[in-house]
Formats: C-alpha cells, sequence, structure tokens
C-alpha cells in the first residue's frame, strides 16, 4: 500500500512482510503500537525510574512496524546515561511523534479501503 502523505518515518513494507499483507492484522499491529506510545511515553523523562524501560519498549516496537529512526534513537537514548539522556529523549519524542502520524494516517487509509471492499 502506497500512501503518498506519509513522512517516511515508518517503512510499512517491513510491517506488510511480517503481517503477510492483511488489513486486519496490520491494523491489530499498529493499533498495539500506538497503545505501547500512549502507555510508554509519559516515562520519557530521566526523572522517571523507569525511563530506560520506556525507551527500550518503545525501540522494540518501533523496530517491529519499520520505523527504524524511532528505533535508533530510543538506542542511542536508552546507551545514554542520565545526565546526557534528557535531549536524546527529545529526540525519541519527536520521532515518536512523526512515527504515530503516519501510523495514524496509515490505520486511516486501512479504514476506508475497508469501506470499499
Amino acid at each position: 500500500m502506497a500512501l503518498r502523505d506519509l513522512s517516511g518515518a515508518v517503512d510499512f513494507a517491513v510491517l506488510e512482510r511480517m503481517t503477510g499483507g492483511d488489513d486486519a492484522i496490520t491494523e491489530e499491529v499498529l493499533g498495539l503500537f500506538a497503545q505501547q506510545a500512549a502507555m510508554w511515553s509519559p516515562m520519557l523523562d530521566v526523572r522517571e525510574d523507569g525511563w530506560r524501560d520506556g525507551v527500550h519498549t518503545i525501540r522494540g516496537a518501533a523496530a517491529g512496524i519499520g520505523a527504524a529512526t524511532l528505533a535508533q534513537a530510543c538506542q542511542t537514548a536508552e546507551a545514554s546515561d542520565k545526565v546526557g539522556a534528557p535531549p536524546l529523549l527529545d529526540r525519541v519524542r519527536d520521532a515518536l511523534e512523526i512515527a504515530l502520524a503516519d501510523v495514524a494516517a496509515y490505520r486511516h487509509a486501512l479504514m476506508l479501503r475497508s469501506l470499499r471492499a
């Protein structure tokens, strides 16, 4: 599925290969990604004891859907110390926001396609 309005933050071909192109499974995986992002993004602050856990979880979820830039930003932040982490966590939040916008657009396209079927 080619969507021209996406930023390119998510390589949906990765996801489509994983789901075998099944729209229902793709929607489920993207929904889970959005849930993980909502649950863990509040932890993206060094004042939170579990900030590394949040970054690690988002990293895995990002890699699973093809959000390589987000996964890389998470990996960099996860490897940093608490003092150096704040600007890296800002990058994670920015990359997450962009990836979530792409995911929302993709999910919308899936919904529209299901209405046409």
